[in-house]
């Protein structure tokens, strides 16, 4: 009986640490966070420069710190990005705003929320260009 009581109480632990509701399981979720955050960088990193050769990691167009990912619900995540255009007046930065969200929606195995910005101060329209890339319609 003791033995059942043992393997009750390290199961119920286990569930709580899952869940993220205990103390330790609490202490992996910055982590988690981390490595999904670490997950969307790799699937954007990659993507071309429509006028350029370069990825837009080599054209630092995005960063590692540019992407973040916060815990909505138990299984919902929001993907903020913030990217950075080549030149304050690239034309083709709503194209790039908009090719990142569609690689990121067929992409991503988690279920998630995307938000995705330019960089304050980096581009000449940066308001209206942020409003068609996070455009519902």
């Amino acid at each position: 009986m003791e033995w059942l009581s043992g393997l009750l109480s390290w199961t119920l632990k286990r569930v709580l640490w899952l869940s993220g509701l205990s103390e330790w399981g609490a202490a992996w979720q910055p982590w988690i966070l981390e490595e999904k955050a670490l997950e969307v960088y790799d699937l954007i990193r990659t993507f071309r420069d429509p006028e350029k050769l370069n990825t837009s990691e080599e054209l630092e167009v995005v960063t590692e710190s540019c992407v973040e990912v916060q815990k909505i619900h138990e299984e919902d995540y929001l993907v903020i990005i913030r990217f950075t255009p080549t030149v304050p007046h690239c034309s083709l930065a709503t194209l790039i705003g908009l090719c990142l969200r569609v690689k990121l929606h067929w992409c991503l195995p988690f279920k998630h929320k995307l938000d995705i910005y330019i960089s304050e101060g980096t581009h000449s329209t940066e308001e209206d260009i942020n409003k068609q890339i996070n455009d519902k319609e």
